[in-house]
C-alpha cells in the first residue's frame, strides 16, 4: 500500500524536506508487544516501574556536535533492541536538534516527525521544520528529531540494491492472469528475503521495529534532553507514532498535534481498502478540476469520464510501455505511471505539473514525466540509488499488523470491494497489499484502540479529501482519545499545517506557544 508522509513541501516553500510519500505495502500499523495491549483490544499505558527498569538508558547524556546547515547538532543514543529483554543488546538512535533562537521564554523541545513508516525525522527537520516553521515555534522550543529505528541513520533495514529496485518497482500489480499472479508474489518474496538477508544490521533489528518500540525509543528522547514531558508535532504516519506514545506514557504528553491522522482501531485489509476510497477521493478532485481547464489531457466531461480515460491509459501502458529517456532504459509501464499518478495527489500544488506529465505521456508518448513523479516518490536518486524509505515502509507495517490478506485468492475475493472504492486505483492497491504475505517476521500486534487516559489535549487534524489518511480516521482518532480535539481542514492534500490556510495554521500555532488548544470540532478552509 501506499505510505502515509507529510507531503513534498518544496512545491510550496524554497528549500523544503522533499517528502512526497513513499509507496507500499500494507496499511495502517498498530500495536507491538503484547504485554502493553490490553486484553480488550486497547492500548495499555506501561507501568511506571519500565524507567527504573531501564535506568542505563533513561540517564545517557548525549554529546551533541555540530552537523548539517549552521546551527543544527547532532547526537547518537543508545536504546535496547528488544525492550522486553535489554540484555540482548542495543541500537544506535540518530538524534537531532536546532536550539530556540528567542525572544521569549524557552517552552522545551519540541519533536517532529514527518510520518512513513520510514521517512527521515532528522532530514525533515533539517530540511524543513528547524527553518520553515513558525518564527514563533522555533523562538521557544528546540526543535527535535530522532530518525525510528530502522530508518535512515538510526539501524536502517535494507533490502534491495539499486537495479533489484527498479526490476521491483516496476513488476505490475494488476495480474491479468495465473503467470502474472506468479510474477508478482515472487517479487514481493524476492523483496521480503533481501530485508532479511541483505546486510546484519537489517537481520537484527527486523523483528524489533514495531511502533511501539518507535515510541518507547522516543521517551528516551524526552529524557535525554531534560523534558520532563514531550511536545510533538507528527504527520500522518506519524500520528500513529505520537498517539501510541500517548497511550503508552499518557501523564507525559506535553502539547501535541496529530495532523493527517490514521485510526489504530482497522485491521489491515479495511486501511488498505479505506485509503484506496482516499486515493479516489482526491483523484475526482483533481479531474474536476482538469476537466474544466482548457487542453486538460483527461478529456471534458465528467470526472468519473477522466478517471475511465485514466484507466484505459493504463490498460495501454501496461500492453506497451512509454519511452522515458531514462539513462537506465527504464520505460513507463502501468505500475510507474499509477505511481506518478498517485504521488500528485498528496498536494494539490503538484496537479500542474500531473497535467503536464500526462498531456506528454497520453499524446507524445513521453513518460518521463510520469516516470520524475514516480522517482520522487520512491525517493530514487538520479544515479538509480533509493533511500531506505521503501524498506523501514515494509518492515515497520508488516510488523506491526497481520497481513491483510495472505493469498492471491483473498485479493481476488476482495478486489469487487476495492475496485468499488475507487474504480481507478482499487485493482493495484487490492493486489499491493498481498507483500506482507511473504514476510519472514511474524507480525507482533494487531489493530487496537488508543484512549491515552488521562492525557493532556491532544489535537487531531483532518483534511477532507486527504488521499493517504481519509478524513474519517481522523474523526476516528479524536473520538478514541481521551482528550481528543478534532481540528478540519476543508480542503485537498495530504495533513493541513504549514499548507496555507492561517486558520489552521494560527490554531496550532496558537496551541504551541500558548498551551491553549482549538475547540473539539473548530473547522478551516
Amino acid at each position: 500500500m501506499y505510505s502515509r508522509r507529510h507531503p513534498s513541501t518544496a512545491r510550496r516553500r524554497a528549500a523544503l524536506f522533499a517528502a512526497a510519500a513513499g509507496l507500499l505495502l500494507v496499511g495502517i500499523p498498530a500495536c507491538s508487544p503484547k504485554s502493553s495491549q490490553a486484553a480488550e483490544g486497547t492500548l495499555a499505558a506501561l507501568p511506571s516501574s519500565d524507567e527504573a527498569r531501564l535506568r542505563t538508558y533513561y540517564e545517557q547524556d548525549p554529546k551533541w556536535r555540530k552537523c548539517g546547515a549552521p546551527g543544527f547538532e547532532c547526537a547518537t543514543l543508545k536504546a535496547p533492541l528488544d525492550y522486553d529483554k535489554p540484555s540482548a543488546g542495543d541500537i544506535d538512535l540518530a538524534v537531532s536538534r536546532k536550539k530556540a533562537t528567542g525572544p521569549g521564554k524557552r517552552l522545551g523541545s519540541l519533536l517532529v516527525n514527518p510520518g512513513g513508516p520510514g521517512g527521515s525525522a532528522i532530514g525533515y527537520l533539517q530540511g524543513y521544520a528547524g527553518i520553515g516553521y513558525p518564527k514563533e515555534v522555533r523562538a521557544r522550543y528546540d526543535m527535535v528529531a530522532v530518525d525510528p529505528r530502522g530508518v535512515a541513520r538510526s539501524a536502517p533495514v535494507t533490502c534491495l540494491d539499486g537495479k533489484q529496485m527498479d526490476a521491483y518497482t516496476q513488476t505490475d500489480v494488476t495480474p491479468d492472469d495465473r503467470g502474472e499472479q506468479k510474477k508478482l508474489t515472487a517479487a514481493f518474496a524476492t523483496f521480503a528475503k533481501g530485508c532479511e538477508t541483505k546486510d546484519r544490521t537489517s537481520r537484527r533489528v527486523l523483528p524489533h521495529v514495531s511502533t511501539v518500540e518507535a515510541a518507547r525509543d522516543m521517551d528516551l528522547v524526552r529524557a535525554a534532553v531534560g523534558d520532563k514531558k514531550l511536545n510533538y508535532v507528527g504527520a500522518s504516519y506519524g500520528t500513529f507514532l505520537g498517539a501510541t506514545y500517548a497511550g503508552l506514557y499518557p501523564e507525559r504528553v506535553g502539547r501535541f498535534v496529530l495532523d493527517g491522522a490514521m485510526d489504530p482501531s482497522l485491521p489491515a485489509r479495511e486501511l488498505n481498502e479505506q485509503q484506496t476510497a482516499g486515493f479516489e477521493t482526491a483523484f475526482q478532485s483533481f479531474a474536476k478540476d482538469c476537466v474544466a481547464r482548457s487542453g486538460c489531457p483527461l478529456g471534458t466531461g465528467t470526472p468519473h469520464q477522466a478517471g475511465q480515460r485514466l484507466k484505459s491509459f493504463f490498460t495501454e501502458v501496461d500492453a506497451a510501455p512509454l519511452a522515458t529517456g531514462d539513462a537506465d532504459g527504464r520505460k513507463l509501464g502501468e505500475s510507474l505511471a499509477t505511481t506518478g499518478v498517485i504521488a500528485a495527489m498528496y498536494d494539490e500544488g503538484a496537479w500542474p505539473q500531473l497535467r503536464e506529465a500526462l498531456t506528454a505521456a497520453m499524446t507524445k508518448r513521453d513518460g518521463s514525466g510520469l516516470l520524475a513523479l514516480s522517482d520522487s516518490y520512491y525517493e530514487r536518486d538520479a544515479d538509480g540509488k533509493y533511500a531506505n524509505l521503501m524498506f523501514a515502509n515494509a518492515a515497520v507495517n508488516c510488523l506491526d499488523q497481520p497481513p491483510a490478506f495472505t493469498s492471491p485468492k483473498e485479493v481476488e475475493e476482495a478486489l469487487p470491494a476495492f475496485e468499488k472504492a475507487s474504480p481507478v486505483f482499487g485493482a493495484g492497491l487490492a493486489w499491493s497489499a498481498l507483500n506482507c504475505a511473504s514476510w519472514p517476521v511474524k507480525a507482533t500486534g494487531e489493530a487496537h484502540r488508543i484512549t491515552a487516559e488521562g492525557a493532556a489535549p491532544i489535537v487531531v487534524v483532518g483534511t477532507t479529501r486527504d488521499p493517504a489518511t481519509p478524513y474519517p480516521w481522523a474523526k476516528a482518532l479524536a473520538a478514541q482519545l481521551s482528550s481528543g480535539r478534532l481540528l478540519t481542514y476543508d480542503g485537498d492534500g495530504h495533513t493541513a499545517y504549514g499548507r496555507g490556510s492561517d486558520c489552521i495554521d494560527g490554531a496550532i500555532d496558537t496551541y504551541l506557544v500558548s498551551g491553549t488548544p482549538p475547540r473539539d470540532g473548530k473547522r478551516c478552509s
